[in-house]
């Protein structure tokens, strides 16, 4: 299974999931972590990734590519991250035949209903769950 983490800004985020995604699976998948930046990139490389690139060709290209997407739900809308996902990432990452796992983060303008008080540890866990239950 090939697993694409896709992030911006500080790669937070990303960096916990990469680490969360290679504690459950190990070295039974592959993770490329896709940055908007060179900063994000960087930051989840550090947290386990297989292979990473950075910027909006690179997310482009690799989209297609893997069985799965998993990012904060702003991977989804154009100009979220402060306006570092560009049109074209969002499009690449919706229009993409992999399944994605979204972390339903209330930013971006974008407000999931029902994401109760769980914290972002917690709402990480459940994500990889999902992932889990893709494999079985």
């Amino acid at each position: 299974m090939r697993i694409a983490v896709v992030d911006g800004q500080g790669g937070g985020i990303g960096k916990s999931i990469v680490e969360k995604l290679r504690k459950e699976f190990g070295d039974n998948v592959s993770i490329l972590v896709l940055g908007t930046n060179a900063t994000a990139t960087s930051m989840m490389m550090r947290g386990g990734a297989n292979e990473g690139a950075t910027g909006e060709n690179a997310i482009v290209f690799c989209a297609p590519k893997v069985d799965i997407i998993m990012g904060p739900i702003g991977i989804v809308v154009a100009n979220s991250m402060l306006g570092e996902l560009t049109p074209k990432m969002a499009k690449a990452v919706g229009e993409s035949q992999a399944k994605k796992v979204l972390i339903p983060l209330n930013q971006c303008n974008v407000h999931v209903a029902d994401t109760g008080s769980r914290s972002l540890s917690q709402q990480i866990e459940n994500a990889i769950q999902i992932i889990k239950n893709f494999s079985s």
